[in-house]
């Protein structure tokens, strides 16, 4: 226990007196999220998602679907159950939801009753702006369809209804993604390069030499870099809510319980290129090849169903894409484990594997 005690505090003043690397690991995530905070954090989106609900099922209702459809600025998806899609509206990922009600190709025939049908639409009232848009380019796409079906006769009406929606914007879903990003920087390229440089320079050699165990000298690396982790997600979670008031709606304790989980998958995959590299010039490099398609396909700074779907089965593969699902639903959902246990039991499958893989790797010499 002694010896687990001073290899941890060890490493902590290595960290501390190593203040380059320190400040560098903890000043490049804050300024990218404060870069593309300030650019685009504040931006709408070219086009209104919805999606559309056809409770009559007929001819007319699919013919108005596939009206609607074929507007670029409007991307509906087609539903047939109005519950779900609300409360996918309610988290904002949605700013309209339309219902075609039953009785609409009743109605709507030529020479008919003379009442019009009345089409739902949910609108996101906290999200003004975008849901004004959807409402103003909606209302002519209704028109044009309701003359050809009338001839000037009004058939077809708009009735709005808001509904209460988390308002968020890109900076609450990159903030997530930056303390990601950090996580796999830190741990996945940190532990391969300094074992690394440590086995080159002899430093584990005199290590093996004493009685010093493989698993106390492990377990010192990793309370170190939980210490250093937590404290810099922290650090960039605080930064994201002084100057772009992001929040955390659901539990820190499962925030954190993720943070920890993504140190410990991420560094066994560390230890595990420590182990295949033979010098510390080839570990950066290795490090590289495995972090960077990450970086960029995991969900960092773009949302992984934007992705071709070619790689949707590969990238929920990936880590990565894992970590930030879930503290995305825990910072801006309000998720709680019922919803992202299965982020954590992937996760903990990539630790265990990894860590298996890396007790076959390490090498002390």
């Amino acid at each position: 226990m002694n010896a687990y005690i001073h290899l941890t505090l060890a490493q902590l003043r290595l960290f501390a007196r190593n203040r380059q690397v320190l400040f560098w690991t903890l000043l490049f995530p804050i300024f990218f999220m404060v870069m593309l905070g300030s650019f685009l954090g504040k931006g709408n989106p070219v086009s209104v998602a919805g999606a559309i609900v056809d409770e009559d099922r007929t001819a007319a209702s699919e013919a108005l679907i596939k009206a609607l459809q074929d507007n670029p600025i409007l991307r509906l998806n087609a539903a047939s159950d109005v519950n779900p899609e609300l409360e996918t509206l309610k988290r904002g990922d949605y700013q309209l939801v339309l219902v075609i009600p039953k009785g609409y190709e009743e109605l709507t025939k030529p020479g008919g009753t003379g009442v019009a049908a009345a089409i739902k639409v949910y609108y996101d009232e906290t999200n003004a702006a975008t849901s004004q848009i959807g409402l103003q380019v909606l209302a002519p796409a209704i028109d044009g369809i309701d003359k050809k079906l009338s001839g000037y006769t009004p058939k077809i009406t708009i009735r709005p209804e808001g509904v209460q929606s988390l308002k968020l914007s890109y900076i609450d879903f990159l903030v997530p993604g930056i303390v990601a990003m950090m996580i796999m920087s830190n741990n996945l390229n940190g532990v391969a390069g300094q074992i690394a440089s440590w086995r080159e320079r002899g430093i584990l050699r005199r290590m093996q030499s004493t009685t010093l165990k493989a698993s106390t000298f492990i377990a010192s690396q990793i309370t170190a870099r939980l210490l250093l982790n937590g404290l810099q997600a922290v650090i960039v979670l605080v930064v994201g809510s002084l100057f772009f008031g992001t929040q955390v709606n659901g539990s820190w304790l499962l925030l954190l319980g993720f943070i920890v989980l993504g140190t410990l998958a991420f560094m066994s995959i560390g230890f595990i290129i420590a182990g295949l590299a033979k010098t510390p010039e080839s570990a950066g490099p290795i490090a590289g090849f495995v972090s960077f398609p990450m970086l960029f396909l995991g969900g960092v700074f773009f949302p992984i169903k934007n992705m071709p779907e070619f790689l949707q089965p590969v990238v929920k593969l990936l880590p990565i894409s894992h970590l930030t699902t879930a503290l995305r639903q825990v910072m801006n959902v309000g998720a709680g484990l019922s919803v992202v246990w299965t982020e954590a039991a992937l996760l903990g499958g990539w630790l265990l594997v990894a860590f298996i893989v890396a007790s076959f790797t390490f090498r002390w010499e």
